[in-house]
């Protein structure tokens, strides 16, 4: 097939491989590189990157939405877009332009979990479960028909980070097996029942309240990790936490009752890797080498 490829962050790069490896790729969309790094100079994207390394043609629009841009979209002559964290709302002229439409590899159990920040969102809840969705596009938010979903099981201490990949890794090849059977496959409706939106994390989430439940406060701590990543304030000083488990113990919250095991709201949560400012991930008891806890946060 002639493809369309729609994509900006890490998370999409194996799918732009894997679909490279079979299909032709006649263009390649991605979000415009922005200021990154201390001297703040222009970054591309992990998919330009990608891209540009496997010598196809990239384009970053601001937008989609004018004649001219809709008008270039369709004359890539594709038979199908695949989009997977594009970053843009595809306006419906681009939406209907491919031969078999534009699909969406979405990193949630759809209806559950549409929006910007699935995985984070789902280890944030406590789900047992997540998966990835070949979805239809459509004008709504992720409301498109699903052709093809496969779940997987979220294990007790695991991060965002590692999920991510887990789940970059199975869109690939649902992506790849969803193109090999599209003519048998049948759309099947989103369920009006369940739905949930994965709002965009917001920074002011991140500060750990430890009055709040040792399964909150872990959860929250794996499911921003590692970015934005969830912080405490120890002598002026944020420090993110990392890694976490639920721990035994009680105290008053935020009480330092054994190393890194700190009283929360209920129970205690044990910190299994920080990062202090302007330093490397380090195991907590690395950590607590050069940093003294106050008896309380």
């Amino acid at each position: 097939m002639k493809i369309i490829f729609m994509g900006t962050p890490d998370f999409s790069v194996p799918a732009l491989d894997a679909l490279h490896q079979i299909h032709e790729i006649v263009a390649v969309y991605c979000q415009p590189p922005r200021p990154a790094g201390r001297g703040k100079a222009d970054r591309p994207s992990p998919v330009q990157a990608r891209a540009q390394a496997l010598g196809l043609p990239v384009l970053h629009p601001v937008s989609l939405r004018s004649e001219t841009g809709a008008k270039a979209f369709a004359d890539h002559g594709a038979d199908v877009a695949v989009v997977v964290a594009y970053g843009l709302i595809l306006p419906k002229a681009v939406l209907d332009a491919p031969r078999l439409g534009c699909l969406n590899i979405h990193a949630s159990l759809l209806p559950r979990w549409r929006g910007a920040a699935p995985i984070h969102r789902a280890i944030m809840a406590g789900d047992v479960e997540t998966g990835v969705c070949i979805m239809q596009m459509e004008s709504g938010l992720d409301t498109g028909p699903v052709l093809l979903r496969e779940s997987l099981v979220i294990a007790p201490e695991e991060t965002t980070a590692v999920l991510h990949d887990r789940l970059s890794a199975l869109g690939a090849r649902l992506i790849i097996t969803a193109l090999t059977r599209l003519p048998d496959l049948m759309p099947e409706p989103q369920s009006a029942e369940g739905v949930t939106y994965a709002a965009k994390i917001d920074k002011a989430e991140a500060r750990v309240d430890f009055t709040r439940p040792a399964a909150f406060v872990d959860r929250l701590i794996r499911g921003l990790s590692p970015f934005p990543g969830a912080w405490i304030e120890v002598g002026g000083e944020r420090v993110k936490l990392l890694r976490s488990r639920l721990a035994s113990g009680h105290g008053l919250p935020g009480q330092a009752l054994n190393g890194f095991v700190l009283a929360c709201g209920e129970g205690a949560v044990e910190v299994i890797e920080a990062q202090r400012e302007g330093k490397r991930p380090m195991p907590a008891a690395e950590v607590l080498r050069g940093l003294v806890l106050p008896d309380r946060l």
